[in-house]
């Protein structure tokens, strides 16, 4: 899986998965423009879609419905260090849940491929590359 990034300018960044593009931005209050989300909203989206999929994947299989789950997902940013914590996923099936069917449904939610990844600390590896200078001849 490879996502690329490019800077597009001022607070802008065009990512790109296969033929897939999202853009971020910053607010104007840090010196973006406010034409996109921000990078930690766009991770919120991305927990929240896996869970809206993993919901959405229960309901099907059990013939309950074909659509209309809804998620939110709501989280706090936290200092010392900078981060997102305190994170609340809340599903909204569009069919009745009996006690046992929301219990299953939320062991399915649990399943989520990016909730999985955060509870599981990942190593990341952060390699910096710089440009290289041109070179000029000098007659």
């Amino acid at each position: 899986m490879q996502v690329s990034i490019v800077h597009t300018g001022k607070m802008k960044f065009r990512m790109q998965a296969r033929e897939h593009v999202i853009e971020t931005d910053q607010p104007e209050e840090v010196g973006g423009d406010n034409s996109a989300m921000t990078p930690p909203e766009i991770f919120l989206a991305a927990l929240g879609s896996c869970a809206a999929f993993y919901a959405a994947q229960y309901l099907s299989i059990r013939k309950l419905s074909d659509g209309g789950v809804e998620v939110s997902v709501e989280a706090e940013k936290l200092r010392d260090p900078a981060r997102l914590g305190n994170f609340t996923i809340r599903v909204k099936s569009p069919v009745p849940l009996s006690e046992e069917q929301s219990q299953a449904m939320e062991r399915a939610v649990h399943r989520c491929l990016i909730h999985q990844t955060m509870l599981q600390v990942p190593h990341i590896d952060i390699e910096v590359q710089a440009g290289q200078p041109e070179v000029v001849a000098v007659p």
